[in-house]
């Protein structure tokens, strides 16, 4: 019998916002805020190049994560690279944010941008940020010697992900005690670049509890 998931409402408030290429009806950059027994898995999916074919190998990304949820960051990024086999493929970047040890656990193919700030209750100037290294390659025909990073996570800390439609620094500046929600469209719309698809995905850690049995 499988066990019951969390609520991501308790774990994390988050926010997205996306847009597609001008002239285009489906967007190749979609997302996904999946809750499971241990945490909740965190994703986004930047299939290559823009349109129908770029949306399918997307889709097919975010179904084969919401089926097996529950594995780990590199089992899924494998079981994403079986089932794209023959598509166009993608790159994307993952998280899995742990509640029990208030970690997250971390893993990217390609240039999703992932960023991870620390510092709730502090001024702006004293947040930390640490980045996701992510390896080149493409899911569904290159996918590299990847490697799971941990970090630990406090109440406050603020998730960011961005895929390549997002001009760079779009941190600097930003309003984090704004809503995550709030966040994701104030970065799409002055950091957007307008020639990609684009998505912004913000999650704040509301906090873990350390309990047993």
């Amino acid at each position: 019998m499988p066990e019951a998931s969390v609520d991501a409402s308790t774990l994390i408030d988050w926010g997205v916002a996306s847009s597609a290429l001008p002239g285009q009806t489906q967007s190749g950059d979609l997302h996904l805020v999946k809750p499971v027994s241990t945490g909740v898995l965190i994703a986004v999916v930047d299939g290559l190049g823009h349109g129908a074919e770029a949306a399918t190998a997307a889709r097919t990304a975010v179904t084969t994560l919401d089926r097996h949820a529950s594995e780990s960051v590199l089992a899924l990024l494998q079981r994403c690279h079986w089932a794209l086999k023959g598509s166009r493929g993608v790159v994307m970047s993952l998280a899995f944010a742990n509640p029990q040890q208030n970690a997250l656990t971390w893993a990217g193919v390609g240039n999703v941008e992932c960023m991870l700030f620390h510092g709730h209750g502090a001024t702006l100037a004293n947040l930390t940020r640490v980045g996701l290294v992510t390896r080149g390659g493409i899911v569904g025909s290159e996918l590299p010697q990847v490697r799971a990073q941990i970090v630990p996570l406090a109440a406050g800390d603020v998730l960011i992900f961005a895929t390549d439609g997002i001009r760079e620094g779009f941190s600097d500046g930003l309003p984090f005690e704004a809503p995550p929600q709030q966040l994701a469209e104030h970065i799409l719309s002055r950091h957007g670049k307008g020639t990609d698809d684009a998505l912004v995905l913000v999650a704040r850690y509301r906090g873990g509890t350390r309990t047993g049995g």
